[in-house]
């Protein structure tokens, strides 16, 4: 015989979603996308963060920095290249936050940690898809007015990150072939709303035959 399962527990059942939503970071505070992100992948969902290096951090830079400071003197005393590792790179630096917002050493949060991804820029499978925003978090909704803050790239690269200047030069060939690509299909879409327009006004008036038709 089977043994009966306690009443008053329950099993946690997390739905698959298999949509990858995309989210463009740029302007975004970091701890509350982190948070958001987080909570969506508990859910089951797929998330991809990209332009990381335009996440934005309340306080200014003295401050981040600062705080840094003390975050660096964290270290096993006996041995310290076992960890807990200073990452400098800021897609890395967002992947940490996130783990620590997950119970990433239960089964459930390392399902859900596999299903998060986080760039610099915006790689090739992810740049010709559609990217959205996440209104609770950005900086320009959430942040007072004249509150300091300092953009996650730039803190990177004041503490060991060296790979900004080649992330900035791959944004300006993805953001010119964007446009070369944008012109192109605004040329194609009037072409086609001219030919349309065209071949219906060769057809003419044909509001009789489809009232005859009985529609």
């Amino acid at each position: 015989n089977r043994p009966k399962r306690c009443p008053f527990t329950r099993r946690r059942r997390t739905l698959a979603m298999d949509k990858v939503i995309v989210i463009d970071a740029k302007g975004h505070l970091f701890g509350r996308l982190a948070s958001i992100v987080s909570k969506q992948l508990l859910q089951g969902q797929h998330v991809v963060v990209v332009r990381t290096e335009g996440i934005c951090m309340s306080g200014g830079m003295v401050r981040r920095r600062m705080a840094h400071d003390r975050y660096k003197n964290k270290r096993m005393n006996t041995n310290p290249k076992k960890g807990p590792y200073h990452y400098t790179s800021p897609s890395r630096i967002f992947w940490k936050t996130v783990r620590g917002m997950l119970p990433h050493k239960t089964v459930r949060g390392a399902a859900a940690f596999e299903r998060f991804k986080a760039y610099e820029g915006i790689p090739a499978p992810y740049d010709k898809v559609k990217r959205a925003v996440v209104p609770e978090a950005l900086k320009v909704l959430r942040l007072g007015e004249g509150h300091r803050f300092c953009v996650l790239g730039d803190f990177c690269e004041q503490i060991g990150w060296k790979h900004g200047a080649i992330v900035k030069e791959l944004e300006a060939k993805r953001q010119t072939a964007a446009s070369e690509y944008w012109a192109q299909k605004k040329e194609a879409n009037s072409k086609f709303a001219a030919a349309k327009a065209a071949a219906n006004a060769q057809l003419g008036d044909l509001q009789q035959l489809i009232e005859a038709t009985g529609y």
